[in-house]
């Protein structure tokens, strides 16, 4: 969308149909909230149905604490929207901006020059068809298990087990907890557990906790999944269990365990000539989203660390397409502020993912809510994106 807003021709290749309700943990911290607001769509999300969440609960046992949004960084609430709402904006807007969409490509290689440099992929369409797409710079954006970082050649800089479940489910006409719309966060020991109002009255309802402690979610009795999950979100908070109860279960349990912290090279780099000088290029390509960086979610932070490396990795792309001589220096700074930006709100992650006792893991929230208003600030101080890489 940035790109295309630009002026620049940008096609997007996926062998999914959009859009699509794939797993997520719908809750957008404030620096994502923030971006969509400076990108024009933050009505947009709203008009899906997804409320404006103007109130955050933490609860510990007996006591409880409730939060006000205030209004910072240009905008004073947060929103959990479904996914396939928030996928069907950010595409109507890329392909309004003139970007041209192409789903049912299957991606199959990555295109070279004699020199190694990228200048295109390779492909299949939906009827099997061959599809070649030449580029100046290629974006690998296929996730974590991604296809795209293996044919780059991206280097792992760093990975580590995250040892930890998410799973979640849909609920109508769940009783509030507060007066306003609101995230909550449930904490108890080994578990964590929380609501997100999402489209439409619904609330994505979700528990984490350790892998070794889910066992009834892998292995439900009676196959009850829903009941599994309910029964662990009722055991790490008895009030929170009971209003879900209340409300009507829409959907089967959805979620993933362990998955990794990865952190990848997110672009390419000058090969050696066999001299120690610069005899060729694996430049011309770059990751974006969890295909260059993956943490626990622990955090709920996914969405917005998409948001915000897109917004770094299109400035450093357009400054490349403008003036090709810079491309190599662009991209590394993508990747220095890229790695400069994760690493604070990484670390907290990590920390998280590791359950330590309830009072330590509510210190955690507390530096992670510092963490995650400093960044907010950072984002909203940005150039307006498309007049900055239009310039």
């Amino acid at each position: 969308m940035l790109l295309a807003r630009a002026g620049h021709d940008v096609v997007l290749l996926d062998r999914s149909p959009f859009p699509s309700d794939t797993v997520s943990t719908h809750g957008i911290a404030r620096g994502g909230v923030v971006q969509l607001s400076r990108w024009g769509l933050l009505d947009d999300v709203h008009a899906t149905g997804a409320p404006a969440v103007r109130e955050v609960l933490f609860r510990l046992g007996q006591g409880q604490d409730v939060r006000r949004i205030k209004h910072r960084s240009g905008v004073d609430h947060l929103v959990a929207p479904r996914r396939h709402a928030l996928d069907a904006v950010l595409q109507d807007a890329a392909v309004r901006a003139g970007a041209t969409l192409r789903t049912g490509v299957t991606v199959t290689g990555v295109r070279r020059r004699a020199d190694g440099r990228v200048v295109g992929v390779d492909g299949r369409g939906p009827e099997g068809e061959a599809v070649t797409v030449e580029a100046d710079i290629v974006i690998g954006a296929d996730g974590l298990r991604s296809r795209m970082a293996g044919w780059l050649g991206a280097e792992v800089l760093h990975s580590s087990p995250s040892g930890t479940g998410t799973f979640y489910t849909y609920v109508a006409d769940v009783p509030l907890e507060t007066e306003g719309v609101a995230y909550e966060f449930h904490v108890a020991r080994d578990a964590f557990a929380g609501i997100f109002p999402t489209n439409d009255g619904v609330a994505c309802v979700w528990l984490g906790a350790p892998t070794r402690t889910l066992g009834t979610l892998f292995r439900p009795p009676g196959g009850d999944r829903v009941e599994a999950l309910l029964a662990a979100i009722t055991a790490a908070s008895p009030s929170l269990g009971a209003r879900v109860r209340a409300g009507q279960v829409l959907a089967p349990v959805r979620g993933r365990a362990d998955l990794p912290n990865v952190v990848r090279r997110p672009v390419g780099r000058p090969l050696p000539d066999g001299t120690g000088r610069s005899g060729g290029s694996s430049g011309g390509w770059a990751l974006v989203g969890d295909a260059g960086y993956h943490r626990d979610p622990v955090t709920g932070h996914g969405i917005t660390d998409a948001f915000r490396d897109a917004e770094l990795l299109a400035g450093a792309v357009a400054t490349a397409l403008r003036n090709p001589e810079c491309e190599q220096d662009a991209l590394t700074g993508y990747h220095a502020r890229r790695d400069a930006a994760l690493r604070e709100i990484f670390s907290i992650t990590r920390d998280l993912s590791a359950f330590p006792d309830p009072e330590r893991f509510v210190e955690l929230q507390i530096q992670l809510s510092d963490a995650l208003e400093r960044e907010a600030e950072s984002l909203a101080a940005l150039p307006f994106p498309a007049a900055d890489i239009a310039a």
